[in-house]
């Protein structure tokens, strides 16, 4: 029987074994999401709330864009999910969106997942003007996607995989090191990828003094504030994701002790993508099954 209520997904693909992309109907949130925003979805009544950041939106036809990655059990679970199929909430625009006018020359680093929340900034600087040079990247040529987006919006792109399969065999940061060492005045970066990606690039873009935004994906619960789940820590205190970002200056995170944080519930979150991977493949069992 199909669910009465939710939002429905309109478009599904699979950009890898893992990567997928979801069209989302959702008019409330299309009227007034803009770039550097974040949806928090939860699947079912019982489900976990997960934030993901915009990665398009539509306002005429309603919809919003969001790209994840399959890593535990409840992103597996809105992966197994249809074109038809409804996920019971979708809450936001979500936390201050990036701020655009034109600074002159940026660069825009996405890295693996990454290139899809860093896809609206970075038309939206070119739409206000910017040069914009993007650079992105990933383990391997088959984790890349929405290339031809980023050429459409960007004045220069650079690729890197981390094998060389496609683009310059390197990490992101050696051709933002080269552009920054090759005098050209950058006045902003924004990187949006792995924490630890994001942490490199602050640390290349630091001794230049080059202001650098970095948007954070931690761990929530309500979205609002309330939880201090989302807790980052800054050199000049703490502050939550939800309402004080997503974008937070690079240079001043206490990255060790971000990076320490992510790793709170590894163990936890391990137990339930077992618990859920087991009980599909049950599932998939029976069904073949009575189907033979």
């Amino acid at each position: 029987m199909e669910k009465k209520t939710g939002y429905k997904i309109l478009e599904k693909e699979a950009f890898s074994d893992v990567t997928k992309i979801m069209v989302i109907d959702a008019p409330h949130v299309a009227l007034k999401a803009k770039a550097g925003q974040f949806v928090i979805v939860k699947i079912d009544e019982k489900g976990e709330r997960i934030p993901l950041t915009i990665a398009d939106y539509d306002r005429e036809k309603g919809t919003i864009t969001i790209i994840f990655q399959e890593v535990g059990k409840s992103t597996m679970h809105l992966g197994s999910l249809k074109v038809g199929d409804k996920v019971d909430t979708f809450v936001g625009p979500l936390g201050h969106p990036t701020e655009v006018k034109n600074y002159g020359t940026v660069i825009c680093i996405g890295g693996g997942v990454g290139i899809a929340p860093i896809y609206p900034i970075a038309r939206s600087l070119k739409e206000a003007g910017n040069e914009v040079i993007s650079i992105i990247g990933a383990r391997n040529k088959d984790l890349l996607f929405w290339v031809d987006n980023m050429k459409a919006v960007s004045s220069e792109l650079i690729i890197c995989t981390d094998d060389g399969s496609i683009g310059r065999k390197s990490l992101v940061t050696e051709p933002l090191k080269d552009i920054l060492n090759s005098q050209k005045e950058i006045s902003k970066v924004w990187a949006i990828g792995p924490a630890v990606m994001m942490k490199f690039v602050a640390l290349t873009t630091e001794p230049f003094k080059v202001p650098t935004i970095v948007s954070l994906n931690t761990i929530m619960i309500d979205g609002t504030g309330m939880c201090g789940g989302c807790r980052v820590p800054l050199k000049e205190g703490a502050q939550f994701v939800c309402v004080d970002g997503p974008e937070f200056d690079g240079h001043s995170i206490e990255w060790d002790g971000l990076l320490g944080r992510l790793q709170y519930y590894r163990d936890e979150e391990k137990i339930a993508f077992d618990r859920f991977k087991s009980h599909s493949c049950n599932l998939d069992k029976i069904t073949t099954e009575r189907e033979g």
